[in-house]
């Protein structure tokens, strides 16, 4: 949804319990709209829409500044420690059609622990989520987010080092997306620069595809 000189973006956040996208999307949202914390069960059991205030400098149209906001729905994760398979993916599903029903969602961020190696065993049911809850276009409006960033600096690795030595698993699902993936440290001293990175790279994915929307029913 876009006027003259406001721009909304909307984004979903898929993955893992304990991945860290609630934290992800505080920091997106420069806010404390999703519960976050540790905990050894999954703690978000149902879809939550944050929104950010407007931010400018990320966009023009004819010659003119927008002012930007994302909307940012969190998910339940997958696997989940007491919801089924299709329990989340029917969470999911009735979000996306009441909160990007009308607009369309511009990208899904696939969250993943840069600390933790992504398995074959992860993979295929995620993938098999993401397939079944944006259709066959899906490569298209998917991008990765690692979480805990922090941890890449400590082991003193720029994001292509750490690429680089990263499993065949994880090499096939960031080519199957066009290398569309960011860093997200969600305990930065300076989370407003966090937040402006992020949203420098967002931006950038969404005019790759044109800012086209995937719809929803």
């Amino acid at each position: 949804m876009s006027t003259d000189s406001k721009m909304t973006i909307n984004l979903l956040l898929l993955g893992r319990t304990q991945s860290g996208k609630s934290a992800a999307g505080n920091t997106l949202l420069g806010s404390m709209d999703f519960n976050s914390c540790l905990s050894p069960c999954s703690v978000t059991t149902s879809c939550s829409l944050g929104r950010s205030c407007h931010l400018s400098g990320f966009a023009r149209r004819q010659g003119g500044e927008l002012a930007v906001q994302l909307r940012v729905l969190d998910t339940p994760g997958y696997p989940h420690g007491s919801l089924s398979k299709e329990q989340v993916q029917q969470e999911v599903k009735t979000a996306l059609a009441q909160h990007f029903g009308g607009t369309g969602l511009h990208l899904a961020f696939w969250v993943l622990r840069a600390d933790f190696p992504l398995c074959k065993q992860e993979e295929d049911p995620m993938i098999q989520l993401v397939q079944e809850l944006l259709g066959p276009n899906w490569k298209n409006y998917t991008a990765v987010l690692f979480t805990h960033a922090d941890q890449v600096e400590k082991a003193r690795l720029s994001s292509e080092q750490y690429l680089h030595n990263a499993t065949d698993t994880l090499h096939k699902v960031l080519q199957s997306v066009e290398q569309k993936y960011i860093f997200v440290d969600n305990h930065a001293r300076m989370l407003k620069q966090e937040k402006l990175k992020a949203l420098r790279k967002i931006m950038e994915f969404i005019r790759q595809n044109h800012y086209q929307t995937l719809l929803f029913k």
